[in-house]
């Protein structure tokens, strides 16, 4: 089954450039009226001798004042690194982050932050400095390799009571995620996107009635590698489309997985008669 159009959004990021203002000329003749007093002129006031009025303008913008901040924060928005995965699983162990690392520090990750730094009474920057991430690593323990690089990027759901037996496909709207089980233990699990609000995927308890390895859509003709149908028209199977695309579209009902790998495997695993339980 072909995918809905996808719209592509592209946002760019502005940098805003600051500009130093002139100074006032210290040039020409002096004042001709009496009333001026003397003292008060900058163009006679010794060098280095600060007036009462001229603190704002005597601190240069690259002073070591405003430049602390930024040499104090780790980890902004923008950064991109290992560092920033770990950062994301430790906040995903404590409950400000919900979903798999990804390495890369984005709105989700600094809103995450944000709370963090709320709850413990800290400067809520958004920015990792290192109080912050002291007080992170105080409460949290080494992220594992599975806990930096999970099997799903959307973090599994509490399995539905009626995946807890036998051989099933156990997927979840509310996580996006499809979980082989077999006696209700996790064999392999996979990210997952569903049929669109005009041509929704069914839920409810169904089982895999056939297969097809390569099979190409005789409705939109498109094709459908991995093919498992389970009610219908309506299959499991591998999508170019979500893996290129992601959560951008959506399928014409079927349940679409981005990983091929993965869904390669669990085609050679699921046998025909195998129960399918699509929940929220």
């Amino acid at each position: 089954m072909s995918m809905a159009v996808v719209a592509l959004v592209t946002s760019c990021t502005a940098q805003a450039a600051g500009g130093g203002g002139a100074s006032p000329s210290t040039t020409g003749a002096p004042p001709s009226s009496s009333s001026a007093p003397a003292p008060t002129t900058p163009t006679t006031e010794p060098a280095g001798t600060p007036t009462t009025d001229d603190k704002p303008s005597s601190t240069p913008s690259s002073s070591p004042t405003s430049a602390q901040p930024a040499a104090k924060v780790l980890m902004k928005d923008g950064d991109e690194s290992e560092k920033v995965r770990e950062l994301q699983a430790r906040l995903r162990q404590v409950g400000y982050f919900d979903r798999a690392p990804t390495g890369f520090y984005g709105t989700m990750t600094a809103g995450a932050v944000k709370a963090f730094q709320k709850k413990r009474e800290l400067p809520q920057t958004g920015s990792v400095d290192e109080t912050t991430w002291q007080r992170l690593v105080g409460m949290t323990h080494k992220p594992t390799a599975a806990e930096l690089k999970p099997s799903t990027t959307n973090k599994l759901d509490t399995p539905d009571p009626r995946c807890m037996t036998g051989r099933v496909l156990c997927i979840s709207k509310e996580s996006r995620t499809l979980a082989w089980m077999i006696d209700g233990k996790v064999v392999s699990s996979m990210d997952v996107r569903f049929g669109s609000e005009n041509t929704p995927t069914r839920e409810g308890t169904f089982q895999v009635n056939s297969k097809s390895r390569n099979h190409v859509s005789t409705i939109y003709h498109t094709p459908m590698p991995f093919a498992m149908f389970f009610s219908g028209g309506q299959a499991v199977h591998y999508s170019s489309d979500f893996a290129a695309r992601g959560y951008n579209g959506a399928s014409h009902g079927c349940v679409n997985v981005r990983d091929r790998g993965k869904i390669a495997t669990l085609f050679d695993q699921v046998k025909v008669g195998d129960k399918v339980v699509v929940h929220w």
